[in-house]
């Protein structure tokens, strides 16, 4: 634990490098995310002749822009590592290593969070700008919780894909799995419509599941859909999440790795 705590600021380096050094790639992705613009011209057009429940176009002009800031910011790709690394047989490289893997590619991740907000900063200052401030909350609580939030789904978003990552320990490719995972999260994380818009029975199933808090949770801290009770309760289920998927991953990350090795990985 020592030896990784010591790691940990040269590995976040080493992600802020690599982002800087294929920041065109990195902006080409960022960029490809543009569902929630889609969804805003297609809720605005709805809402131009009369509000959705409580939505307005300047109401859906401030969920789907925070909806795009937490896509971008919470974003992971450790399920294409873990895949391309066991088929190439590269992984062992990596399990030689003093740090574990998992370990390693989070902070990876993390390391390009300062080139996220940097291309992220803009477009928050233009959601507020085409919004209005008014739109989005002025709670200090809820937007301190906020940050936090969206670490909080990008935790769940890499354990998540570290889980099914580990399958393909197993079978020849685990993307195929997380594509059902991704369908799910587009479906019930708020991605394309505010969950409030459910039916009843599956807003409810969807507050016990994963996705919301991947994103829902934090574009709802965003823009002042929570009370300070709910969204303290919700940050506590996030965190429950988090643990629970934490265990997973470990568990199955462990078998996987004997799998590995007893085939000569």
């Amino acid at each position: 634990m020592h030896r990784t705590l010591r790691a940990l600021p040269t590995l976040l380096r080493v992600g802020l490098a690599e982002s800087i050094a294929y920041r065109a790639e990195m902006i080409v992705w960022l960029l490809s995310t543009t569902m929630p613009l889609v969804m805003l011209a297609l809720m605005s057009a709805i809402a131009r002749e009369a509000p959705v429940g409580r939505f307005g176009q300047a109401e859906f002009a401030a969920y789907y822009l925070a909806a795009l800031v937490v896509r971008l910011a919470a974003g992971a790709w450790v399920i294409w590592e873990i895949n391309f690394e066991i088929r190439q047989g590269t992984l062992s490289y990596r399990l030689l290593r003093p740090i574990h893997p998992l370990v390693g590619w989070a902070a990876s991740n993390v390391g390009t969070m300062p080139m996220r907000w940097l291309i992220t900063l803009p477009i928050v200052a233009g959601g507020v700008l085409a919004a209005g401030p008014e739109h989005f909350t002025h709670d200090p609580l809820l937007l301190a919780m906020f940050p936090v939030a969206v670490m909080g789904g990008w935790a769940i978003t890499f354990l998540a894909m570290a889980v099914i990552g580990s399958f393909a320990f197993r079978i020849d490719n685990s993307t195929a799995l997380f594509e059902i995972w991704l369908g799910l999260y587009m479906l019930l994380s708020g991605y394309l419509l505010p969950l409030e818009f459910f039916p009843g029975w599956l807003a409810g199933a969807a507050s016990w599941l994963p996705f919301r808090y991947m994103l829902a949770f934090p574009v709802e801290l965003a823009v002042g859909l929570l009370t300070r009770a709910d969204a303290l309760r919700l940050l506590g289920l996030q965190a429950a999440w988090i643990a629970g998927l934490g265990v997973a991953a470990a568990v199955s990350w462990r078998a996987g790795v004997r799998r590995f090795g007893a085939f000569g990985g």
